[in-house]
């Protein structure tokens, strides 16, 4: 069943009396348990709505982030990508570690496709058959490490608790239709509409994937980010909204240096680490926006 049919249906999963429960948000805003309660989602501790063997990510999918960090509409012909262990899943109202001796925690709000059925060598079209729905995921980056694992970013992106999930899955919203906002302490720090910047949709990577690595249900592919990803302090509030989806909300908290400090590939802040973290500086992101006007006016 293809995931934008039907009503809109929201699963989420939480703890309640100390036992996960999966349950489906109902109109007047409680949460409808399985077992037939009725709770209160508020003050509930969520879990990530999906369990998932492998986490997916593309690296550059949205027209301004490729503006903006490549200086032309479009990084690549084909898209590329990056995956997170899935110890990085976490959950709505869940804590992002910034560690002692890091500085750059960066954070990109995404669309999450929630596989929902084994998919291995499908069709653009079969792909999306393949999605049990969607949800706002939040991949965080500790950017320090940006210099090392000979570009895999296993380090950047794969800390625990680096991919906040949720707050539940969705079905019946078809999310090309839908605006992204990501919200640092309240103050709107991302936008997209994201039909009109997406380069590649949820089916296409899919598809793409497939063709050699077999999907499992509740695996995550995060379709990109927009422009303006930026590094967070402690303390800081984190969340993303998606129309149509939810508004997932973490907060940075400090955590000491591992114990293991002094091994392996240290923390760096290189000229590329900023550049990637920072962003470009003012005067360059106005000549990419230039160029990316004059681009768009040329005659085809």
């Amino acid at each position: 069943m293809n995931p934008f049919e039907g009503p809109r249906i929201e699963r989420r999963r939480v703890i309640v009396g100390g036992s996960a429960y999966w349950g489906t948000m109902q109109d007047d805003g409680l949460l409808g348990l399985n077992d037939g309660r009725r709770v209160d989602p508020i003050d509930l501790v969520h879990l990530p709505p999906c369990e998932p063997t492998k986490i997916i990510g593309a690296h550059i999918s949205y027209v301004s982030r490729s503006m903006e960090t490549r200086g032309k509409p479009k990084p690549t012909d084909n898209p590329t990508y990056f995956t997170k262990p899935p110890t990085a899943a976490n959950g709505h109202n869940g804590t992002l570690l910034k560690y002692d001796g890091t500085r750059y925690l960066n954070y990109e709000g995404e669309v999450g496709a929630i596989i929902g059925k084994v998919t291995r060598n499908v069709t653009l079209d079969e792909a999306w058959e393949c999605i049990a729905g969607f949800a706002p995921v939040l991949d965080m980056g500790a950017q320090d490490f940006r210099d090392t694992d000979q570009g895999s970013m296993l380090r950047v992106k794969g800390f625990d608790g680096y991919c906040p999930i949720g707050p539940g899955i969705v079905r019946g919203v078809d999310p090309r239709k839908e605006v992204l906002r990501t919200y640092r302490n309240g103050l709107m720090v991302q936008e997209a509409s994201i039909g009109e910047e997406l380069i590649w949709e949820a089916n296409y990577l899919i598809a793409d994937i497939a063709r050699y690595i077999t999907l499992m249900p509740g695996d995550v592919i995060m379709t990109g980010t927009p422009a303006h990803s930026r590094s967070l302090d402690v303390g800081d509030t984190i969340e993303l909204e998606i129309s149509g989806l939810g508004r997932l909300k973490n907060i940075v908290a400090a955590a000491p240096i591992p114990r293991a400090d002094g091994i392996g590939h240290p923390p760096m802040d290189t000229e590329e680490v900023r550049r990637v973290a920072l962003g470009f500086d003012e005067r360059v992101r106005e000549d990419l926006k230039a160029n990316y006007r004059a681009a768009a006016k040329a005659p085809q």
